[in-house]
């Protein structure tokens, strides 16, 4: 089969053909309709028209009868009967027999009866009824009928002619229908395919393709935006899920072969239960370590997958502040430092309080872990601050730490991310990714900025618009 041949198929089984389809029968009816009303209202017209000149000459004659009598009629008959026109007269006795006109020959019983009829005829020269008119039979004093008519010939001519435009413009309509249905068809089919062919490529592997946006704002266009947005987050869920399978192999690789070390130790040793039970409980640390990190890991995915929304609430994110310094504030004196709270009251928030505890936890853990005693010098305090800022809540923890540097704020949010400088520290590198996770969680974002020195980490989450009453 031909190029050609195989695309009609498709061209007839698309959406957009069977579409203009649709309204090329929906038009067709539409002009059938208009012009048959046109037609109809047309003949209509000219039936009254005819009716009209019939009833005003009838009582012009009948009139002309009653004040001069039959010889006055004949002579008006006979006259008009010899002008061209449509006009037909006829004059006979009460047996029928035609005194004056231009009408030959009438159906049987024509004039039997008075009022008005449509019928075939043949004039006062021809043989055969060839001719329909309208006619209107009135019965005189005296016995003698009279009839008035006038040829439809004009109106039959009318019809045809309306009939023939009929047929024309439906088939004028159905080819340009079929023209423009198979143009446009043609147009989505080619874009359909290109999408069709780039999103093979991508189920073949290729992350990168994207669909082609012709710029026109159509619905195909905006298809193409979302979708190729859709393959940018699922390109950052591969590349991060990359990363993490990167850093877990790298990151879990230490902890487990020092279990693995710990463990072998033990079976190696005296085999005195005082070493077996210090093996046992740095082991038990170990595990306990790598559960934490696992469960770190699964609360992050959680977050970013949108899981925890279901446990939304709201409450005052001013009391969760409040609550977790006071939770802080030994642990901030035992390393030498004091908190300094400048919280606003009636903060509200519709979000998990468990989560954006957890999320402000880290903050004040890294703080306090960080913005220790720096050369020497004693240890500034940990300011922690929540406020209202038009319609946004903004909770900052900031410590007077070494910081971090402006080219590595970034970095620092994702999983498994450690500075040089904090890899003499205990942790795993998951306190600010989950924070971040968090705050995304609620529509917000985690921003990390320089305290001079020191860092600054704000949390910044949308007002709960209260619901009307």
């Amino acid at each position: 089969m031909t190029a050609r041949g195989s695309l009609l198929p498709k061209l007839f089984r698309t959406t957009a053909f069977r579409l203009s389809l649709a309204y090329l029968a929906v038009f067709a009816v539409s002009v059938f309709l208009v012009l048959g009303y046109v037609a109809w209202n047309t003949t209509r017209l000219f039936n009254d028209q005819i009716l009209d000149t019939i009833e005003a000459e009838l009582t012009g004659l009948s009139e002309q009868y009653r004040l001069a009598g039959i010889r006055r009629l004949v002579a008006i008959v006979d006259r008009r009967s010899r002008q061209p026109g449509a006009s037909l007269y006829l004059v006979t006795t009460f047996q029928g027999e035609r005194i004056a006109g231009n009408v030959g020959s009438l159906p049987p019983g024509t004039l039997d009866t008075e009022g008005q009829r449509e019928v075939d005829y043949a004039r006062a020269d021809e043989e055969t009824r060839d001719h329909r008119a309208i006619v209107r039979v009135f019965l005189l004093s005296g016995g003698f009928r009279l009839l008035v008519g006038r040829d439809i010939e004009d109106r039959v001519r009318i019809r045809s002619i309306m009939n023939r435009a009929l047929g024309a413009s439906l088939l004028l309509v159905g080819i340009l229908g079929c023209a423009g249905g198979w143009f446009v068809s043609r147009r989505v089919l080619n874009r359909i395919d290109g999408m069709t062919a780039t999103t093979a490529t991508i189920m073949a592997g290729d992350l990168t393709g994207r669909l082609q946006v012709a710029g026109t704002d159509d619905e195909l266009d905006r298809l193409a935006l979302n979708v190729n947005a859709m393959l940018d987050r699922i390109g950052e869920l591969m590349t991060g899920i990359t990363e993490v399978s990167n850093n877990i192999a790298h990151d879990l690789k230490t902890p487990l072969s020092r279990l693995r070390n710990r463990a072998d130790e033990a079976l190696r040793g005296s085999g005195r239960p005082e070493d077996l039970r210090q093996a046992l409980e740095r082991v038990i640390e170990e595990s306990d370590n790598l559960i934490r990190i696992f469960n770190a890991l699964l609360m992050i995915a959680r977050l970013e997958a949108g899981h925890a929304s279901e446990s939304m609430t709201e409450f005052d994110a001013a009391e969760v502040t409040l609550g977790l310094a006071e939770l802080y504030e030994p642990a901030a004196e035992d390393a030498g430092m004091a908190l300094d709270l400048k919280v606003e009251p009636d903060l509200p928030v519709r979000g998990s309080r468990e989560l954006l505890g957890q999320a402000v936890a880290n903050l004040l853990d890294n703080a306090i872990k960080y913005g220790a005693e720096t050369e020497g010098a004693s240890a500034g305090p940990v300011i922690v601050c929540a406020e209202r800022d038009d319609n946004t809540i903004r909770i900052t923890v900031a410590d007077r730490g070494p910081g971090i540097p402006e080219e590595d704020r970034e970095r620092v949010l994702g999983r498994f991310v450690r500075l040089e400088a904090a890899r003499s520290r205990p942790g795993f590198g998951l306190g600010l990714s989950l924070a971040a996770a968090v705050a995304r969680l609620h529509g917000g974002a985690l921003t990390l900025g320089d305290h001079g020195p020191g860092l600054k980490a704000v949390l910044s989450l949308p007002v709960r618009t209260p619901v009307p009453a």
